[in-house]
């Protein structure tokens, strides 16, 4: 991979959501799209990228639980198999794919139970249940984008949730990603690890039931954060005037950078990232 080609990789890679233009990072040419082949594919999974199966009308998860190789993946709950292109974000070839599991009634039931929870509290999100880990265990996958360019902003939040039936154990990870972008760059990214304990028996109504209290406890937690930091760390961010006791007079400055670091953040790719324990999203309501 060229230098240039590795450039552009990193910035696919650390894209926030719904803000990846291939058009304009490889120009449309053959030779740039093959190397970053790699990338898109890894932001695609990472990100669970939804895309529609021809003649569908739910959107699937595109995933490393559903991954079958050479770019293909399956939906289970359709039963099939398609091709994923990354450059253009579509879907073909579509073909059978009985689903395979000794999990296969808990698989079932879950996609039956879950979308009721996630229609309740997300305007617009895709659910995913896989067999995983030599299907010892089962994965649950939920992510809701929301886009607003128009206002400057986008968000995404992507929950995974991986049970095993054996033990009952429930290991989760929740993400929040938003960019805003108006008057700045600042992103949020929050990262929220839960371990919780089911019995090896439980039922699909008893992980929905677990998933949405976890949602909801860190959907409370995020408001709760965000309320803090909008009455202490944001207003400690700048002074009401400069300690010159003079109005700064911006339109003489061509250019500034600002980095606030609350809870460990970082700059990646020009944009001044902000990680706190606990975000906040309003894509996702009570």
């Amino acid at each position: 991979m060229t230098s240039s080609s590795s450039a552009i990789a990193s910035f696919v890679e650390a894209a926030p959501p719904g803000e990846v233009d291939i058009k304009t990072l490889t120009g449309e040419d053959p030779k740039t799209i093959s190397s970053l082949e790699p990338a898109f594919e890894k932001y695609n999974e990472e990100q669970f990228t939804t895309v529609k199966l021809p003649g569908a009308s739910q959107a699937v998860i595109i995933s490393p639980y559903n991954a079958l190789g050479n770019g293909r993946y399956y939906d289970t709950e359709s039963q099939s198999s398609f091709k994923y292109e990354y450059s253009s974000q579509n879907a073909s070839d579509v073909q059978s794919y009985p689903l395979e599991s000794s999990h296969i009634d808990l698989v079932k039931s879950l996609l039956k139970s879950i979308p009721a929870q996630v229609q309740e509290h997300y305007p617009l999100a895709t659910l995913g249940v896989f067999p995983t880990e030599n299907d010892s265990k089962i994965a649950i996958l939920v992510v809701a984008n929301k886009y607003s360019p128009n206002n400057f902003w986008n968000g995404r939040w992507r929950s995974s949730y991986i049970y095993d039936p054996s033990s009952g154990a429930l290991d989760a990870t929740i993400k929040v990603d938003v960019h805003y972008y108006e008057d700045g760059n600042v992103r949020l990214l929050t990262d929220r690890p839960v371990s919780l304990s089911l019995s090896p028996s439980a039922s699909a109504t008893d992980i929905t039931r677990q998933i949405a209290t976890t949602e909801k406890k860190y959907q409370e937690d995020l408001n709760r954060a965000f309320g803090t930091l909008n009455e202490g760390t944001f207003k400690g961010l700048r002074r009401q005037l400069p300690i010159t006791r003079q109005k700064v007079e911006w339109d003489k400055i061509s250019g500034y950078r600002t980095f606030v670091s609350v809870g460990g953040g970082d700059v990646r790719n020009g944009y001044k990232t902000m990680e706190w324990p606990t975000g906040a999203s309003s894509f996702r309501g009570m």
